[in-house]
């Protein structure tokens, strides 16, 4: 085995407690430079087929940083590793902060992104664009239940501003990114690349806050991560 094998094979393991391809391609790309063996949910079912269920969470907290941490001491339990959960949502102000903690469901338990942006729209129809301010927020949770943290967990918060548009722009991304606008680039998160996302999102801000926590804490854990 070479050197690089080697340091490879002892690099710790973080899971993201998200099923949600889109983010786990945001937070891998945020942690590229990080000297973590990032998994996601799939993987860990994948390397254990006949392992323990990897539990549904109920988002049920009436904050993001709630359902982060419930999401990531869930999956830090179920997995036996630490676990990385992120809670985020659209903050409209028109809507008093709705859809806010309620965002992947905001159209229903059976809905989708393309009827949460219907459902959106028809609520802010009336709204002329200077009352249609917004911004994405986003909590992380570090959680690793069979390390130094116990049944505590670490979290970052991070939030973005831009405005609702009136129709959809982009074909890129998820969520209501085709209907988060930033002025300031005159484009859609769904019109940018994820690199120029990350470098603006709520959920990059949010792991910037939390990076140097990633950090400090797998070198207490003796693991050697560089940033």
């Amino acid at each position: 085995m070479s050197a690089n094998e080697r340091a490879a094979a002892n690099r710790p393991r973080l899971v993201f407690a998200t099923r949600n391809r889109g983010k786990v391609v945001e937070l891998r790309q945020l942690l590229a430079e990080l000297a973590l063996d990032v998994l996601s949910l799939d993987d860990v079912a994948c390397e254990r087929p006949d392992g323990p269920e990897i539990p549904e969470v109920d988002e049920d907290g009436d904050t993001f940083a709630a359902n982060a941490a419930k999401k990531a001491l869930a999956i830090s339990r179920a997995t036996g590793l630490p676990a990385l959960a992120d809670d985020s949502g659209l903050e409209v102000d028109a809507l008093d902060g709705q859809p806010g903690v309620h965002s992947a469901r905001y159209a229903g338990d059976d809905g989708d992104d393309q009827a949460n942006n219907d459902k959106l729209l028809s609520a802010l129809a009336d709204v002329p664009p200077e009352r249609r301010g917004a911004r994405f927020r986003s909590c992380l949770a570090l959680a690793d239940v069979r390390g130094r943290l116990g049944d505590q967990v670490l979290t970052a918060e991070g939030a973005c501003e831009g405005r609702i548009t009136e129709v959809p722009r982009g074909d890129g991304g998820f969520g209501y990114d085709p209907l988060f606008y930033l002025p300031e680039l005159d484009a859609t998160f769904a019109e940018l690349g994820v690199g120029s996302k990350n470098d603006r999102s709520h959920r990059a801000r949010a792991m910037r806050a939390m990076r140097p926590r990633l950090i400090a804490y797998f070198r207490l854990a003796g693991s050697g991560v560089s940033g």
